[in-house]
């Protein structure tokens, strides 16, 4: 793992490992015997976009970067154009941006032949970060913690469904009546494991080869529901291995003919899924959120930093629930947190401290689901947090107990991606930290997405309406 303490600071120059020393992932490629190299890059909507370089090609992109189409940033999740943003669009032709190569992502997929692997970000001709690549809007948040003197560590979780459905089969069934690869409801059941045993011990051990080494995973209360937590890192890891999880399951379940899904809530009967965040900081030296002489061994800075998400997370909440569907999930008595609470070791709250040792003391942000961009959850959580920190807010609103129990004058969270999105687009704490082109492009993208919503038909319309009306 990379030094803490350099967290989100890499710049071009991490293309050597020292000066006039190649760095070991570009050595270990141009040595090889490879004809191919693996790159991709994040959209918005935390979907990796990318293709096959010739080895030649990755040579040279290392040092000057290479084009991609900027229409990754200028249509949605099915290759619709947005016809409302500014930053790219049909007015400026879709040309080329240029995409940088972090060498320090280097991997092999296990699942395709081990064949190397490199994530890149955007930036501007002058090496400057493009404003609105999800990666770098997350490094722009952890330049200013580093400022602050800190290195934010995190780690991520997920909860997903999966079916036993192709791209092909589903098509067929028209988006109506998935099959799950298991049924009833089973948390934690060795049983259910053992039903798609190839499928299960493939994620644990590929996963780990793919360098997303997984602390956990088991199943979840629901028909075919995997719950997975992926190691604790310095947080651009973190977001970079969420990223590769996600769309790693996906190409592993292709080989057992599962089709893994991250959407916040498929079935209204069923418990939604989760995007869990995990949080600390260090100093390069010590995680400072621990502190023995302080409320349950939390310290000043934590409080601050808590204080900071209670207050204004909710300001960047398309961030973390960027789907029409993500509003879905958000159903009292569902896990779910529907309010921006906090609570010690309470699985009912938005923020739930985990206060114990010194390696353990930690923040779970619980409010975000699995259809996340880890990029931009992991962007509004850091930011909220140290915003919280540089105006040295107190930790005034109590701990609830129970479910909610003292947030009954605590308003509830947005029930729509249209209020959601209002409430980013006003806010002066998301311009502060994210910069006003990345607030209103991505602002933009979710009244597009609404606005898709808007004029489907949908199949609770034709159940409700069509014969009675």
């Amino acid at each position: 793992m990379r030094d803490p303490a350099s967290a989100g600071s890499r710049s071009p120059a991490d293309v050597s490992a020292t000066a006039g020393t190649e760095h070991p992932a570009l050595a270990a490629v141009r040595a090889s015997d490879t004809v191919k190299v693996k790159v991709a890059c994040s959209d918005i909507d935390g979907i990796l976009r990318g293709k096959y370089l010739h080895r030649d090609k990755f040579i040279a992109a290392v040092e000057g970067g290479f084009g991609f189409c900027d229409v990754v940033f200028g249509w949605d999740a099915h290759d619709a154009c947005y016809d409302n943003t500014q930053v790219t669009g049909w007015q400026h032709g879709y040309p080329d941006a240029l995409a940088r190569i972090d060498l320090g992502t280097a991997r092999h997929v296990p699942w395709d032949a081990g064949v190397p692997f490199f994530l890149g970000e955007f930036v501007n001709a002058d090496g400057s970060a493009f404003p609105v690549c999800p990666r770098q809007t997350l490094k722009r948040v952890l330049r200013r913690a580093e400022k602050l003197g800190f290195a934010p560590m995190a780690g991520m979780e997920f909860e997903w469904f999966n079916f036993a459905e192709t791209p092909q089969s589903w098509a067929a069934k028209r988006g109506v009546g998935p099959e799950t690869i298991t049924p009833g409801m089973f948390g934690y059941s060795l049983l259910r494991m053992a039903d798609n045993g190839g499928f299960f011990n493939a994620l644990m051990d590929e996963m780990a080869a793919f360098r997303v080494p997984i602390e956990g995973l088991h199943t979840e209360t629901g028909p075919g529901v995997y719950e997975v937590a992926i190691t604790f890192s310095e947080a651009l890891e973190a977001a970079d291995r969420a990223i590769l999880f996600k769309t790693g399951a996906k190409e592993i379940g292709k080989r057992f003919d599962v089709m893994p899904s991250f959407m916040a809530k498929w079935n209204a009967a069923l418990p939604g899924c989760s995007g869990h965040i995990h949080q600390s900081l260090s100093d390069g030296r010590k995680n400072v959120f621990f502190d023995a002489a302080g409320r349950h061994s939390m310290s000043a800075v934590f409080e601050s930093y808590l204080a900071g998400q209670v207050a204004c997370l909710m300001e960047f909440a398309p961030m973390f629930w960027p789907t029409i569907n993500s509003y879905k999930r958000l159903v009292d008595g569902f896990w779910a947190p529907v309010k921006p609470t906090w609570g010690f070791d309470n699985r009912t709250a938005s923020f739930r401290v985990i206060a114990g040792s010194p390696k353990s003391t930690r923040l779970e942000t619980r409010c975000p689901g699995a259809d996340v961009n880890p990029y931009l959850a992991m962007a509004a959580v850091l930011a909220a947090g140290l915003d919280g920190i540089e105006k040295g807010l107190k930790l005034t609103a109590p701990a609830i107990t129970g479910t909610n129990q003292g947030a009954e004058n605590v308003a509830r969270a947005p029930r729509s991606l249209q209020q959601s999105t209002a409430n980013f687009r006003a806010s002066d704490i998301a311009r502060d930290w994210l910069g006003d082109t990345f607030v209103d492009h991505f602002a933009a993208t979710r009244e597009w997405e609404h606005r898709q919503w808007q004029d489907a038909v949908t199949d609770w319309e034709l159940k409700r309406y069509l014969e009675i009306i």
